[in-house]
């Protein structure tokens, strides 16, 4: 299933691990804003987090942003300690841990896709995201007693969540929950409230990749956000979603993986096998307004496959979605159609 934590440098044979977590996006009228706006860049919750003020707010609404989000990375982040997830983990098996509201609406709202997927998804891969290690010093592929010897920790029907407590609870030993494939979504939507409440008029946001637009171009015109080649270096577009407003978001084997004896292991887990998934895909792109469902659904709806994962999508209001196989086959829900428009006629658009 899901996207191992946060980013991290590449090394070792991951030569292509991005510094995003999800696909890299280029907003094609990026140059064409208001003068005198303002823009910061950050490394925080494991990427590099980029918000430009198209319109209206100031330093101080900048400030806010990523005072904010750096709370959600001490919140959230399964890979640093002496964060609640931290310590929700440690006490697998033990005790209930006191949660604060917004980790458990982030876990209520993963553990609602895992629910959704049949398990495809499963915020409790946390074991064998470790185990496989992809995106750091110490990855590597795991023998087959390793994986089969940890896949009964994965199980999100033993995740419990109290909001009447305040609490979190993992029912054994050992499990362990990783909110890296959906808590950048949230902070995505965080960081629009905050500007919002500060009076900026238009923004863009981008948590690595993750993209989230507020308001209108300077222009008015809907905003054009490139949506990443996955056979190809980073910058080279495809395919271009035109949105008035809302998120895109993309998951993809290209993001994190390594090689190893010339076999390609990409960081998105099949919580069935325990192995990065092998269904044909090579990416997902979500248009959404909520960032928090779009970065959720890009990995469910890859861990599904098309069949499944189109059926999902189209079963959830304003939901857009598009897959692009190992043949550079690309299909779209049928709400996609307009909403996203394929650029690179290397590619096949199929019905």
């Amino acid at each position: 299933m899901n996207h191992p934590g946060e980013n991290r440098v590449p090394t070792g044979s991951s030569r292509r691990i991005l510094a995003f977590s999800a696909a890299f996006f280029i907003l094609a009228t990026l140059c064409s804003c208001d003068e005198g706006e303002r823009q910061r860049a950050d490394f925080v919750i494991g990427t590099v987090c980029t918000v430009k003020l198209v319109s209206g707010g100031d330093a101080g609404a900048l400030d806010a942003v990523f005072s904010r989000l750096r709370e959600i990375e001490s919140e959230m982040s399964a890979n640093k300690e002496g964060t609640f997830v931290d310590a929700i983990n440690d006490a697998a098996g033990i005790k209930a841990v006191p949660a604060p509201a917004d980790l458990r609406f982030v876990l209520a709202k993963a553990l609602r896709y895992a629910e959704e997927s049949g398990g495809a998804f499963d915020p409790t891969v946390g074991p064998l995201v470790r185990l496989w290690g992809i995106g750091t010093e110490g990855e590597r592929v795991p023998a087959d007693g390793e994986i089969a010897a940890l896949l009964p920790l994965v199980g999100y029907r033993d995740v419990a969540v109290d909001d009447a407590a305040g609490t979190v609870f993992l029912a054994r030993k050992g499990m362990r929950i990783d909110l890296g494939a959906i808590a950048k979504g949230y902070a995505a939507d965080e960081a629009a409230r905050i500007l919002t409440e500060r009076r900026v008029r238009s923004a863009i946001i981008d948590l690595g990749g993750n993209i989230k637009v507020l308001g209108r171009k300077s222009d008015g015109k809907d905003w054009r956000i490139g949506i990443q080649d996955p056979f190809n270096e980073r910058g080279t577009t495809i395919a271009t979603a035109n949105v008035k407003g809302g998120t895109v978001v993309t998951s993809g084997v290209y993001e994190r993986f390594f090689v190893a004896d010339g076999v390609h292991y990409h960081h998105i887990l099949d919580t069935a096998t325990g192995k990065p998934v092998r269904n044909g895909l090579v990416s997902v792109t979500v248009v959404a307004d909520v960032s928090i469902d779009a970065d959720g659904l890009s990995t469910t709806l890859f861990a599904l496959g098309y069949d499944r994962g189109s059926a999902l999508a189209e079963s959830m209001p304003g939901v857009c979605a598009m897959f692009v196989d190992e043949g550079k086959k690309v299909r779209l829900t049928p709400r996609a159609r307009g909403v996203i428009v394929l650029t690179d006629p290397s590619f096949v658009l199929v019905d």
